[in-house]
């Protein structure tokens, strides 16, 4: 059977037969994205989740993928001007068609961090959101597929991360990024003399385990003092006990409702 291929800068793209259609945030969103190689779970979804943007606002999505992030936060926060950029050619017309088929207003660039499209220097915009890949350089055991390989091994430095959305953040924006906590180092160097009033959320899995992701918050030209937060759970219990999900009850409005993070009292300034 013939499949549809799309193709974007004389370079291959995904076809349909190879796509899943996925619901998240209990059916609000439909995603497509491959049925191998990187598809997206819950971790863009909790970062959609902690960004405190208003209606009107604008956010860019640096490394978007099929968009999964910048939908759930449009689900959840009406009018916002959205942006993405996606290196890989095949993933950034992904989240197009994702957007379109959400019927999500979205522009959504195929560039590389370090190479910007002029326009898009130009601006600036009151949120920055992303979820670099969570791996350091040979670190970790190298994918067969290239996509899932490129989003999770880090070809760009976290520094370079943190530069861009400085560059690109309107002064008070605010960057929120999700990355796994041994990163959490790497996080703080890199914010330092660009961003500022860091807060640190962590994700833990259970209760008395340590915490594997952590959601880092930042505002341009902030002065508050470093807020270290006490762990969210992601599961009730200590172990395992049920079939099926035993999420705690705030991450399962999370992630079934497209309810906001509960993330702890207090302001940036």
């Amino acid at each position: 059977m013939d499949c549809r291929c799309r193709t974007v800068a004389d370079q291959p793209g995904f076809c349909d037969a190879d796509l899943s259609a996925d619901g998240f945030l209990g059916g609000r969103i439909t995603l497509f994205q491959p049925k191998s190689g990187y598809r997206a779970g819950v971790d863009p979804v909790l970062l959609a989740a902690a960004v405190n943007a208003r209606p009107g606002q604008s956010v860019l999505e640096l490394g978007c993928g099929a968009g999964q992030a910048f939908l759930c936060l449009a689900a959840r926060v009406q009018d916002l001007k959205i942006t993405g950029v996606e290196l890989q050619a095949a993933y950034a017309e992904l989240a197009r068609r994702n957007a379109a088929e959400n019927a999500t207003a979205a522009h959504v660039a195929t560039a590389n961090l370090s190479d910007l499209p002029a326009d898009l220097r130009q601006q600036r915009f009151d949120h920055v959101i992303a979820n670099p890949p969570y791996y350091r350089a040979g670190a970790h055991s190298q994918a067969n597929d290239a996509g899932r390989r490129t989003a999770l091994g880090e070809g760009t430095p976290l520094e370079l991360w943190f530069d861009v959305a400085a560059r690109r953040l309107a002064p008070k924006g605010y960057l929120h990024m999700i990355q796994r906590a041994d990163r959490l180092p790497d996080m703080m160097a890199a914010a330092q003399g660009r961003l500022g009033s860091l807060e640190i959320l962590p994700l833990a899995p259970r209760i008395g385990r340590a915490a594997e992701l952590v959601i880092l918050r930042a505002r341009k030209g902030g002065r508050a003092d470093f807020r270290l937060h006490a762990p969210l759970l992601m599961h009730d219990g200590a172990i395992h006990q049920t079939d099926g999900d035993d999420y705690s009850a705030a991450i399962r409005t999370v992630l079934r409702e497209g309810a906001a993070l509960p993330w702890p009292e207090g302001r940036s300034v």
